[in-house]
C-alpha cells in the first residue's frame, strides 16, 4: 500500500486533485467529508459539540449549524482547540477504519486540509501540497459564498505555503486552468506514485 497526505490551504483545489487522482484508481480518504459524518444528527460527535458550545450550535431540527458553530470557533483559538479536540480523534478513528479496509496494493490518498497544523506528515510515505495563490483562494471561496474577509480569516487560521512545503515530496500549483492542474497530477503520478508501485 502506498499512502499519500494530500494538503493544501482551502480554497486550493485538493479536492480538485484528490477526484483526479481517483480517476487514475487511487482510494481517497477526505477527512472534511469524514468530519461532517461524526457530526450528523444522533452521532456521539454532534453530542459533544452541543454539549461543549451549546444549543446554539443546533438548527431547529437538531443538526449542525455550521455558521453558528463557526462564528463562536474561528476568532477564538480556545474554543477552535477545543472543538478540534472533539472532531479530530473521531476523523482519525473513521479514516484509520477506512484505511484499513482498502486493498493491501493500493494508493490511498488522505485529503487532510489540516496535516501540517495536526503534525502528521510522517504518516505518509508522499505528501503532496496543493498551492494557490492567495488572491485566487479567495476568490474561489468568495465564488463559494463566504465573503470575503471570512476567506481571508478562515485562511489565516491554517498553516502557511512555507510550512506546507517544508513537509512536502510534491508541490502542486493550482492558478492555472484545469487541463494545467491535471498534467502536474500526470506526471506526479508517473514520476512518483507509479514507481513506488514497482
Amino acid at each position: 500500500m502506498l499512502r499519500i497526505g494530500l494538503t493544501g490551504g482551502i480554497g486550493s483545489g485538493k479536492s480538485t486533485v484528490a477526484a483526479l487522482l481517483a480517476e487514475r484508481g487511487a482510494v481517497v480518504v477526505d477527512a472534511d467529508r469524514i468530519a461532517r459524518e461524526v457530526l450528523e444528527p444522533g452521532t456521539p460527535g454532534l453530542a459533544a459539540v452541543a454539549e461543549a458550545f451549546g444549543p446554539g450550535v443546533l438548527t431547529a431540527d437538531g443538526a449542525l449549524d455550521r455558521p453558528a458553530l463557526a462564528a463562536v470557533v474561528f476568532p477564538d483559538p480556545a474554543a477552535r482547540a477545543r472543538l478540534d479536540g472533539i472532531v479530530h480523534p473521531r476523523v482519525r478513528a473513521r479514516a484509520a477504519e477506512l484505511v484499513a479496509a482498502a486493498p493491501a496494493d493500493a494508493v490511498v490518498v488522505q485529503d487532510v486540509p489540516l496535516l501540517v497544523e495536526t503534525g502528521q506528515a510522517g504518516s505518509y510515505d508522499l505528501v503532496l501540497v496543493v498551492e494557490a495563490d492567495p488572491g485566487t483562494r479567495v476568490r474561489r471561496l468568495v465564488d463559494r459564498g463566504l465573503s470575503a474577509e471570512d476567506a481571508r480569516a478562515r485562511m489565516s487560521s491554517q498553516a502557511t505555503d512555507a510550512q506546507r512545503r517544508a513537509v512536502a515530496d510534491v508541490v502542486l500549483a493550482n492558478d492555472g486552468d484545469l487541463e494545467h492542474l491535471a498534467a502536474q497530477v500526470e506526471r506526479f503520478w508517473s514520476d512518483q506514485v507509479e514507481p513506488a508501485l514497482g
